[in-house]
Formats: C-alpha cells, structure tokens, sequence
C-alpha cells in the first residue's frame, strides 16, 4: 500500500505486502530516511516499542500488520487449528503489550483476533486465514486514512478567519496512516487559506515535535515555528495563538483524554488565556471500557530518555528520572473534540454516548 494522504504528498510511510512489512524509521528523522523491513511479529512490536513507528493510530495499523505476518508464518508450518489459534492469542497480546496506552492499538489487534477465530471455527485453510488478515489490515489503514480526512475538514470547520495553531507532539502522516489528525485539521487550514502560522513544541523528552512535525510541515511548505516547550505560555500571553489542537491515544467515556506528556499542561495554559483547546481524534481512539482519565495506565519509560540528550548524557551518572510518556487532560479542560463523525462538544459523556463509539479494547486487554 501507497496510500495518498492529500495536500499533494504521498504518505509512504507504512507498506505492507504479504510476508513484508516496510517502515519509516521515525527515530532518525529528520537526519536520515531510512526504512526498517519487518517481517515477524516480534519485529513489529520492537518497531512499535522503540518508536520506530509512532502515534496511536499507526501503531494500530502496524499491529494489525503484524498479527497477519504471523499468520503467515503459522500458516507456512502447518500447525494444527489449535496451534494456530493458541499462537494467535499469544501474538495478540504481545502486540498489545507493546505500547498500553494507546488504545487504537489494542482496537486493531482485536479486530483482526476476532476475525482469525470466527475463520478457524469455519474451518477456514490457514492460508486463507493469512490472506483474510492481509486484507482486514489493509482496511484498518484505509479507514484511518478517510478518518483523518474527515478530522480535517471538521475541524478546519471551527476557524472562520486565519488562525495561529499551537500543536504538541506528532500527529500528522507518521502518527497516522496518512494525512493526520490535528495536523489534518493544520493541512485543512492551510488548504482553505485559514492558517497563518503553525507553533510547533518541540515536545520533550524524545522531540517528536522538532524532529517530525517541523519535518512533515517543512515538507508540505506550511508555515511553522519551532518553540521550546516551556514557551508556550509566552506566545500565548502575547496574543500570538488563536487554539490549541492536539491528538489523543486514549479518550475515556467522560472525555477525558491521555495524550503526549506536555498536554495536560496546555490545556491549563490554554484555559488561563481562555484560548480554545481541541482535541482531535478518530473514534476507535474512544474507550468505553473506561469511566474516567484516573482509569487510563500510562506507559513509563526508561529513564535514558531523560538522562541522556541524542545519546549524549546530560544528567549526572546515576541520576533519578522519572519519565511517562503520557499525561491525562480533564474532560473540563477541553472545548471541543473532533472526530471523523463530527465535532464534539461538552458535556462529553452525553455526547460521546450519542456517538455510538467505542472500542474492544478491554477484551484484548
């Protein structure tokens, strides 16, 4: 798959033919362009773990990637139904194991779990099981393709005048299958004449903003300006930002939202300067299976990540670090959420109920 994500660029990021999965090493952008071949389960899961691959929608994708390489490789074995389906399950949840609070991930791994037992218990050849993977993945991308789309135009919707966009993190074609969620609200703006400048955070501790938004921005030729974290409150102050618009790995049924560490400290900042704050998220980031923000668990990392700068250390040996990778946002933070089936207002529980969302993701847990 090459798919098309719009805005005249091609998001070739994540490609996937049976046996072969192909990634854009997110890690060594923007230096370097290389592409990492995964070929086993176990490789997709270290490209998720170790970032290669990023954001809640592509790690969903891949996951969905990888349970289908291993389905190839049990079909090639010739492993008895109950092999296969044992391996399934151990497949499954290693892979969503691999990140926790992504919930697209866990949403994607049992979409495909789901359709490789109702093909075993139809006593469907393992191939053809393979093959039936192949295919749900390769929706799943699709789908979030047109989802993002949708976020686009829904919420370049909110802006009637040229607007100054503050963003953390990455949440453009690398995060997604293509085109992005808050930065498909960016591309939207843009495409409209409705963006002036975008404000990107560098997002410490990993860079995800320096290294992969400036990037995807620079590339497209939109407008941008790289600010340390820490500025944020500055620009604001000085009238320089009309709304903040971030991702989401996890929306609880309250609304509450866990998303880049730095976030929740957006919002705060942007309700002090009464500036909206939006959210922007397709509906498989939804999970119903939790009541509120305190439920979400939110993925711990290695402390190096702190310590150490580009594989410099920057801290004294033996320094104590703490370093999730996440934080929660409250539901009462929030002024709007978009989604691929339109915008969301408060209060959100009600909202989010008339939805109709929701993910499988406590069964795959």
């Amino acid at each position: 798959m090459n798919a098309r994500a719009g805005g005249g660029h091609v998001a070739s990021h994540i490609d996937y033919r049976p046996g072969l999965l192909r990634l854009l090493d997110q890690t060594k952008l923007p230096a370097k362009t290389e592409f990492v071949d995964v070929r086993t389960w176990q490789a997709a899961v270290e490209a998720i773990a170790t970032l290669k691959v990023r954001g809640a929608p592509a790690i969903g994708i891949v996951a969905a990637y990888g349970l289908a390489l291993a389905a190839h490789e049990l079909a090639s074995r010739s492993v008895d139904d109950d092999a296969f389906s044992t391996a399934i399950e151990l497949v499954a949840a290693g892979l969503v194991a691999a990140r926790p609070t992504a919930v697209n991930l866990a949403w994607a791994v049992e979409r495909s779990r789901r359709l490789a037992r109702e093909l075993l218990t139809s006593k469907t050849p393992h191939q053809d099981i393979a093959a039936s993977l192949d295919s749900l993945a390769r929706t799943i991308h699709e789908e979030d393709i047109a989802a993002c789309h949708n976020i686009g135009r829904h919420g370049a919707g909110l802006f009637a005048t040229p607007a100054s966009i503050l963003t953390h993190c990455n949440t453009g074609d690398l995060a997604t299958g293509g085109y992005g969620t808050a930065l498909g609200i960016v591309r939207e703006l843009w495409a409209s004449g409705k963006l002036a400048r975008v404000f990107v955070d560098e997002t410490r501790p990993v860079l995800q903003g320096a290294r992969l938004t400036a990037w995807e921005l620079q590339r497209d030729g939109i407008p941008y300006t790289l600010i340390a974290d820490n500025m944020a409150a500055s620009f604001m102050h000085r009238g320089e930002v009309t709304a903040v618009i971030v991702g989401a790995d996890r929306i609880a049924r309250n609304g509450d939202t866990a998303n880049k560490i730095g976030t929740y400290g957006l919002a705060v900042l942007a309700r002090a300067h009464h500036l909206p704050f939006i959210v922007a998220a397709p509906r498989s980031t939804f999970d119903l299976a939790v009541e509120s923000g305190d439920e979400i668990v939110v993925e711990q990392r290695r402390p190096e990540e702190i310590t150490t700068f580009a594989g410099v250390p920057c801290a004294p040996a033996g320094a104590s670090a703490a370093n999730p990778a996440f934080d929660v946002t409250p539901a009462s933070l929030i002024t709007s959420i978009v989604t691929d089936a339109g915008v969301l207002a408060p209060p959100f529980a009600v909202a989010i109920a008339r939805l109709g969302v929701g993910t499988t993701a406590q069964a795959a847990r």
